[in-house]
Parts: structure tokens; C-alpha cells; sequence
């Protein structure tokens, strides 16, 4: 099935390139959407004045959005006939010429080679080139893209499949019970950075295959939580109440159980956002991650191997690399325990 779907993929190109460029608008808006709505709720309003108050929240939302500006500007693009080639705003905008080899920060010449040579655009490079010439901060900011992607595409994967799972589980008991307790069991007993290893090595490279490897990994921790809170919230009243007026058990699930599971949801989603860039970079510095053209931070240090046993040691594309993605983890980390906070009843003063 996977190889079909891989095959109908590559004889379709268009619709790839759509599915990627679209991913990273759809989860700003939603994310958008959500924050909105939710603050329109009475419930919420205390939520909103906690997380305004905090300083560290919106330092890491104003870091989050700049990335996910910077993400936006690479996925807006269009077709150079010149170039045969597509063209978005990053490319535009800080693409620049190829350099000959590798130059440090704010360079001159080449360097690692017996005769430097003086580069075309000396002084320009921010964080240097590497070693095809491309300019590091160029590269390094195509790789906020992936990473939304990433996350996105795989949050859109692993929660729906979560949320299901936990409810069904949590709120019909019996055999459903157990037989889904049962299979998230055996996939929680395999360490999760090899099951996501295991998998995108059958499924192959690239950034559908990645998406799926590690959202099947993924939605294990979120049905757990999901199933607890559904049994907890089964036997009280207002769903009792609900039972004994004849509402059906789908319409007491939705819109009763689920709106209270909401607050647990966005938490996980969003601290879950780091571990999924996280996990993005090893599949890539294993190898078998994201193809080798496309823009990520898992790349960037997976080639730095072989340039810090060099000499003189290139460390500037390994520093970029790890320095963009840290911050982005940070913030989002930063985010999900302010979220956290602000939420949970139970950690208010």
C-alpha cells in the first residue's frame, strides 16, 4: 500500500509540492483558529490573562511565529521558466549566488583547500557556505520549513488516531478496552526512536514516508492520556445525566466528553511539536530521513560529520544547524509548560 501510495506521489509531483506547501499554512491557521475560539469562552478568559502574564510565553510565541514566518515565505513560490525551477519568497530573498567551496562567517576566501580562492560575494555570508557553496544561513533557514512540515503532517496524523483509540477505549471498556489497551502496549514496550527507525526504513526517504514513521510512533502517549480522562469523566454526573435522558453515546463522546479532553490535547500537541523536530533530525543524521535536497537541520548535521574531522574544523554549518533547531525546541517547550500553567485548574493559585 505504502509503495503505491509512493509511486502515485512521484507520477504526481504538483500534488506533492502542494501537500507541502499547504501543510505549514494550515497549521498556522489552525493554531490561529483555535486560540480564537477557545478565547472566546468564559472558561478560557482566566486561561488567556495567566498565559498574558507570562513573559516567557510570549517570548517563545513571538519566536514561534517568526520561524513560522520564515516557514510561510519558503512555501509561497511560483514557477521560473528561466530557472526551470520553483522559486518561493525565501529563495528570492536570501537565495544567492553558489560559491566555490567553503568559506567561514563574514569570509573572504575559500578555505580547506591548497590554494583559497577569493569568493564572489566576500563579506555576505553571515554564517559562511558549505561544501557545494550555498550560503549556511540560507540552508539553514529552508529547514524551518521542514520542521513545520514535519510537525504538522504528523500531528494531523497521530492525534485524530490518539483521540479515537483513548475514547473508544476509555469510554466502551470491555473488549474494546482491552484489545486496544493491548496493542498500544506492545507498540509501548518497543523503544519508540527505533520503532520510527524501523518503520521509515521499510517506508523508505522522504518527507511523506518520515510523516507517517513517526506518527504511528507518535499517538500512542496521547490514546493513554485520552483513555484515562474518558474513564474518569464516564461516571460522573453530567454524563449520567446525559444517559438518562436517551442521548445517544456518540452525541454524549462529542460533545460532552471530547470539549473537556481539549485542554490535554493542545498541551500535548504542542510540547509533542519539539520531540517531533527532535526526532525529524536523527532519522536524518541516520540517514534515512528526508532526501538529501531538501532543507533540514538533520541534514545540515549529518553532513558536519565528516567537516569536524577536517582541518581546519568547519564548525559553522554544525552550529547553525543545532543552534536554529534548539531555539525552536526551547520555544515550543517554553509554550507547552505555559500552556500548562495557564490550563490546568489544578496548578492555579
Amino acid at each position: 500500500m505504502f509503495d503505491s501510495l509512493e509511486l502515485w506521489f512521484d507520477a504526481h509531483p504538483v500534488v506533492q509540492n502542494v501537500a507541502f506547501d499547504v501543510s505549514p499554512v494550515v497549521t498556522v491557521l489552525a493554531l490561529a483558529f483555535a486560540l480564537l475560539r477557545a478565547r472566546r469562552q468564559p472558561l478560557w478568559a482566566e486561561a488567556y490573562r495567566r498565559l498574558g502574564r507570562n513573559k516567557s510565553a510570549l517570548l517563545a510565541l513571538f519566536v514561534i511565529g517568526l520561524y513560522g514566518l520564515v516557514s510561510l515565505s519558503d512555501s509561497i513560490g511560483w514557477w521560473d521558466a528561466k530557472k526551470q525551477d520553483r522559486v518561493t519568497v525565501l529563495d528570492s530573498v536570501a537565495g544567492r549566488n553558489l560559491e566555490r567551496y567553503y568559506s567561514p562567517p563574514l569570509g573572504t576566501h575559500t578555505v580547506g583547500e591548497a590554494f583559497p580562492q577569493p569568493l564572489k560575494e566576500p563579506r555576505t555570508h553571515l554564517l559562511g557556505t558549505d561544501g557545494t557553496g550555498a550560503d549556511v544561513l540560507y540552508r539553514t533557514l529552508k529547514g524551518a520549513r521542514t520542521a513545520f512540515v514535519i510537525g504538522g503532517l504528523t500531528s494531523l496524523i497521530a492525534i485524530p488516531i490518539g483521540i479515537l483509540l483513548g475514547l473508544l477505549s476509555g469510554y466502551f471498556g470491555k473488549w474494546v478496552d482491552d484489545l486496544i489497551t493491548y496493542f498500544y502496549t506492545v507498540l509501548s514496550s518497543i523503544p519508540s526512536i527505533l520503532l520510527q527507525i524501523a518503520i521509515a526504513m521499510v517506508l523508505g526517504k522522504g518527507m511523506w514516508q518520515i510523516c507517517i514513521a513517526l506518527g504511528m510512533a507518535r499517538w500512542v502517549g496521547l490514546c493513554r492520556q485520552i483513555r484515562g480522562e474518558t474513564l474518569r469523566h464516564r461516571e460522573r454526573e453530567y454524563v449520567r445525566a446525559a444517559k438518562a435522558l436517551g442521548v445517544s453515546d456518540f452525541q454524549i463522546v462529542i460533545k460532552h466528553i471530547l470539549p473537556n479532553l481539549l485542554p490535554m490535547v493542545i498541551i500535548f500537541t504542542t510540547l509533542g511539536f519539539s520531540g517531533l523536530i527532535l526526532s525529524e533530525a536523527i532519522l536524518s543524521y541516520l540517514g534515512i530521513g528526508v532526501g538529501a535536497g531538501v532543507g533540514s537541520w538533520g541534514n545540515m548535521i549529518n553532513a558536519s560529520r565528516d567537516e569536524l574531522a577536517r582541518e581546519p574544523i568547519l564548525w559553522w554549518n554544525l552550529i547553525s544547524a543545532s543552534s536554529a533547531m534548539t531555539i525552536l525546541v526551547l520555544a515550543f517547550n517554553l509554550l507547552g509548560d505555559a500552556l500548562r500553567d495557564a490550563i490546568d485548574p489544578r496548578l492555579r493559585s
